[in-house]
């Protein structure tokens, strides 16, 4: 099981110093949880991923579901094991690829409306809509596999089992992440179908004494009613930690105003982990609100698109400007990449399809952002945040 110890509160903001201690070692909070979807960080081994500062990792139920299969991760000696990662993991529940592979996929949204701008925003999304690809039922949700077509159900007793075999320290509850295009009506449906499945993924977790800790996921959309709903009683059933998930409305003010809703009615002396968000321009304004770790693509996911995030701002390396700048990506910047390849080097390889030049800007990127939240926990310890 887990630990968590809060060390400070800010007197400005909800922040807080934590430490959270779990059977592979501790996490300082607030912290960077950067994704590792099929077991891996993109492109870095699991020894380079410990040098970016990193201290805990969140792979992918679904996928680690299709290929290899959590028996073989069993096998494997699970998943800390199986990756050669000796520090803390999370698994997620699958219920993100409910949205991903459902509405987020037909609708082409996000999480935050504004991140993928279109139309005018109409919530189309009525209480019995159901998804083209994806059909949600009561008991849990039917897929057709991203791979071979195959037909798959995950459902909460699936999914704690599946997270059971996998062996993460930290596993979260099955739910609905909702499109932020969804009426009142359909919100509201979906969010008994998540509390009924809460209960269940924690009857599922106490039958298997994995020693797992599960984390209750609070959802609502940007309804006040429902979050504060959501909010009060994933608290009441005794998870050991919550995750606040779906869709977080239309821009990050609406982000803000959906987490002062929530984190008052959340036990404080629990962690709260914040699922899928984590630019560098929201970290600040999470961690004042209260949240103690955040899981997210960004540094990875620019990284292998050529893009280096710096004290200077983002720089799109493959321009060919870059070939003639025999600078670091960030001479403030100590991580390996920076100590010894220069931009035009990087530029160069980018332009050349070479690889190599993804596992630099990754490992890059993750170090600035690790560096980043370290700097704001300093912040909290000084009383500045």
């Amino acid at each position: 099981m887990i630990n968590f110890k809060i060390l400070k509160k800010s007197e400005k903001s909800w922040a807080r110093l934590g430490v959270l201690k779990t059977p592979h070692g501790i996490v300082e909070t607030p912290a960077l949880v950067p994704v590792a979807t099929q077991a891996a960080v993109k492109t870095l081994t699991s020894e380079e991923v410990l040098q970016t500062k990193s201290q805990i990792l969140i792979a992918n139920t679904f996928h680690l579901h299709l290929k290899p299969g959590e028996k073989i991760v069993k096998a494997g000696g699970g998943l800390h094991k199986f990756m050669n990662w000796q520090r803390p993991l999370m698994t997620d529940s699958g219920g993100f690829q409910v949205f991903s592979l459902g509405f987020g996929h037909d609708l082409k949204v996000g999480k935050i409306l504004k991140y993928f701008p279109g139309e005018e925003r109409k919530d189309i999304l009525e209480k019995s809509a159901q998804p083209k690809q994806v059909r949600i039922t009561g008991d849990g949700v039917h897929f057709r596999s991203p791979l071979d077509g195959q037909a798959l159900f995950l459902g909460p007793e699936e999914s704690i089992k599946i997270q059971g075999r996998l062996g993460a320290d930290i596993i979260f509850a099955f739910d609905e992440c909702t499109s932020p295009l969804s009426t009142y009506e359909y919100v509201k449906e979906s969010l008994r179908r998540t509390h009924a499945w809460a209960k269940i993924c924690l009857k599922e977790a106490h039958s298997t004494s994995s020693g797992q800790a599960l984390f209750g996921i609070v959802q609502g959309s940007r309804f006040k009613d429902l979050r504060e709903e959501s909010a009060r009683l994933i608290n009441s059933l005794g998870f050991s930690g919550f995750g606040i998930g779906g869709d977080l409305g239309q821009d990050k003010k609406t982000m803000a105003q959906i987490l002062s809703w929530v984190m008052p009615r959340l036990d404080e002396q629990k962690p709260r982990h914040l699922l899928g968000i984590g630019y560098l321009e929201d970290m600040e304004n999470i961690v004042k609100s209260g949240v103690d770790t955040f899981d997210c693509t960004v540094p990875t996911h620019y990284g292998r698109r050529g893009i280096a995030f710096t004290n200077s701002g983002k720089l799109d390396i493959k321009k060919s400007k870059f070939l003639k700048d025999k600078n670091p990506l960030d001479k403030a910047c100590s991580c390996y990449a920076c100590q010894t390849y220069t931009r035009n080097y990087i530029c160069h390889l980018l332009r050349a399809n070479e690889i190599t030049a993804l596992k630099l800007l990754t490992f890059h990127n993750l170090h600035f952002f690790n560096t980043f939240v370290e700097k704001i926990r300093e912040k909290i310890k000084r009383g500045q945040l």
